[in-house]
């Protein structure tokens, strides 16, 4: 399926019929990520909804990098959910998509039924997190660079991007950033989103997340601290859990998907 929102297509996929639930993506993944997660969640009722978020797989490219802030990216995510017909959905987010899914639950409150958060917690704890959590950041301010980033990431094939990420899926990721011409757009979220003067500006005050939320960090993640998830309870007024998957790393849900659709299934009502 495709939505069109403000002139850029977001194409998405549909599994299982129920309650809805949609799933999103982050750097530098495309709905694929979630391959485990959705057939467990379509066989325990649930309608499934997984988009390409803008500037990745199938979905539009736009050129600048202020296209990919945070109000688009909220605005595809409701205009995918309107597109499918659904007015309230639970929501579960990776990475960006956890970024995404914290502000839209807590900006759009009666578009989202539960939160769950996988690896990034909330803005305000992700801010407040300390040095640990900026050393683990590192890369953010590379990735501010156009074309030195691009290059770093995908020399002498993709050999830093191997190192750094780690990702279990590598070798199909990079075919899929190099044949949808992703990767400048991928870092396009990082420029607009957490510029170098993001971090001298006072800190953003966000209401409460009032959905039932669930935070979930794994103990081998690369990019993020602890601490940035367990603060995160601190921002939620509705009920708030706390899960920890063992021996995985950043993407928990392709290295231990068991142990992740046990936690969404329970947490998550049909």
């Amino acid at each position: 399926m495709r939505a069109e929102i403000d002139g850029v297509g977001i194409e998405y996929e549909v599994t299982g019929e129920g309650r809805p639930v949609i799933l999103l993506h982050g750097f530098p993944d495309s709905g694929r990520v979630w391959r485990h997660q959705v057939p467990a969640l379509a066989a325990a009722g649930f309608q499934v909804i997984v988009p390409d978020l803008r500037g990745y797989g199938r979905s539009d490219k736009p050129g600048e990098a202020a296209a990919y802030g945070m109000g688009p990216l909220l605005a595809d995510v409701i205009g995918v959910l309107d597109h499918a017909g659904v007015e309230r959905a639970h929501v579960v987010g990776h990475d960006w998509g956890a970024a995404i899914a914290w502000v839209l639950a807590t900006f759009y409150p009666g578009r989202v039924d539960h939160l769950a958060a996988l690896s990034v917690g909330h803005p305000a704890a992700f801010a407040g997190a300390g040095l640990a959590q900026r050393e683990k950041s590192w890369y953010m301010l590379l990735f501010q660079f156009q074309g030195v980033a691009e290059r770093w990431l995908s020399d002498n094939d993709w050999a830093n991007f191997r190192a750094w990420a780690g990702h279990p899926d590598a070798d199909q990721v990079i075919a899929d950033l190099e044949a949808a011409g992703s990767l400048t757009p991928a870092l396009n979220w990082y420029r607009a989103i957490v510029p170098p003067e993001s971090l001298l500006g006072p800190r953003t005050e966000l209401p409460p997340v009032q959905a039932p939320t669930m935070g979930v960090w794994s103990t081998g993640d690369m990019a993020l601290t602890e601490a940035q998830m367990t603060g995160s309870g601190e921002q939620v007024s509705g009920p708030w859990r706390y899960e920890v998957v063992r021996d995985a790393g950043h993407w928990m849900q392709v290295e231990d998907p068991e142990a992740v659709n046990r936690l969404l299934l329970d947490f998550l009502p049909a």
